[in-house]
């Protein structure tokens, strides 16, 4: 791949990235590669090797085996045990650190609902001007933040 093709990947790769954190911001959803072409009007294709290119450098994370995007960081694309209510949506997050992190993208207050990792009763935590107003329980990190991109499906 020559230079210039190389800085048009990766400023294609740069466009989707946006597109797609803008997305998952202002709607609550996290756009798949269909939409994501339609919106972009570019080739399927293209979308995909930027999505993968992205997921390379960590900036987003796809599903096992195909293209579709699973995660972009704070956001999740599926349902979650982490429900995130905040400027009148419901966003999902894959942990709580990244529900956190919802409130902190959005810059905004939100309400976290989950339940307890050790005993499953409900648990709920409240930011209010980026601080923690309610917190209903205690929050507990299995895997050290060092290792968790070693398997980010399993952290």
């Amino acid at each position: 791949m020559t230079e210039a093709a190389a800085d048009r990947a990766e400023e294609f790769a740069r466009s989707v990235r946006i597109y797609v954190f803008r997305q998952a911001a202002e709607t609550g959803h996290v756009p798949q590669p269909p939409r994501i072409a339609e919106a972009l009007q570019q080739p399927q294709a293209e979308v995909e090797e930027a999505l993968r290119y992205l997921a390379a450098g960590k900036v987003l994370i796809l599903a096992p085996n195909g293209t579709n995007i699973w995660a972009a960081n704070p956001f999740c694309a599926v349902p979650s045990g982490f429900r995130v209510d905040a400027v009148g949506k419901t966003y999902q997050a894959i942990c709580v650190w990244d529900a956190l992190g919802i409130a902190a993208a959005l810059g905004s207050d939100a309400l976290v609902r989950t339940s307890c990792g050790d005993c499953g009763d409900p648990m709920t935590l409240g930011i209010q001007d980026g601080e923690l107003t309610q917190t209903d329980g205690i929050v507990h990190f299995a895997v050290p933040a060092h290792h968790w991109w070693d398997n980010i499906g399993f952290t």
